[in-house]
């Protein structure tokens, strides 16, 4: 069963309207005098309010995990949310969801994993085939990509190699004597 129809623009309309909005905001940022001054309060304002009204419905849809979810994958009201700071799944639990979806088309066998977040930098760690230096470039572009889709308050996400282990035997390994066994079973 489809989900119902989103109340209010369509899809498009509202990425054209987001579009103009940047636009607006870049003018009136750019404005001087006292009716840009009034301007910019007003739209400061307006935020604050529509911020305090999206609060309130996220806390009363707490306690309805299916409501909250409807809520958060709705990527307008998603970005909302954390535009006002108030999505319910912290950073941490978006990065990590974004990442579990991510490791089936990570086609190099390879693992990724969140290693941190630093003040607004996600850190992950790539294990696996890296390939060339423009395939593993994609790779790392399109998980910062991805994270920083679903957590917009991140400004960098940094992709290292995670950690190998060591493909040669230890020269002191080859050194040891092997254990002699005694009849009775014991080493």
């Amino acid at each position: 069963m489809a989900d119902p129809p989103a109340a209010g623009l369509p899809e498009d309309e509202v990425q054209d309207r987001l579009v103009r909005l940047d636009t607006l905001l870049e003018r009136l940022e750019q404005a001087t005098g006292p009716v840009a001054e009034i301007a910019a309060q007003a739209v400061e304002a307006l935020t604050e309010v529509y911020g305090t009204a999206l609060a309130r419905m996220t806390a009363l849809v707490d306690g309805l995990p299916e409501l909250a979810s409807a809520l958060t994958r709705d990527e307008l009201v998603h970005h909302l949310l954390i535009l006002h700071g108030i999505h319910p799944q912290p950073v941490e639990e978006r990065v990590a969801r974004v990442l579990d979806d991510a490791r089936p088309a990570l086609r190099t066998g390879g693992a990724v994993e969140l290693a941190e977040i630093t003040g607004d930098v996600a850190r992950l760690r790539w294990s696996g085939s890296r390939g060339c230096a423009s395939s593993a470039a994609a790779v790392e572009r399109a998980l910062a990509d991805a994270v920083l889709a679903v957590a917009p308050e991140l400004r960098r996400v940094e992709v290292t190699p995670a950690e190998r282990a060591p493909t040669v035997i230890p020269a002191d390994s080859l050194l040891r004597r092997p254990a002699t066994r005694i009849p009775d079973g014991t080493a």
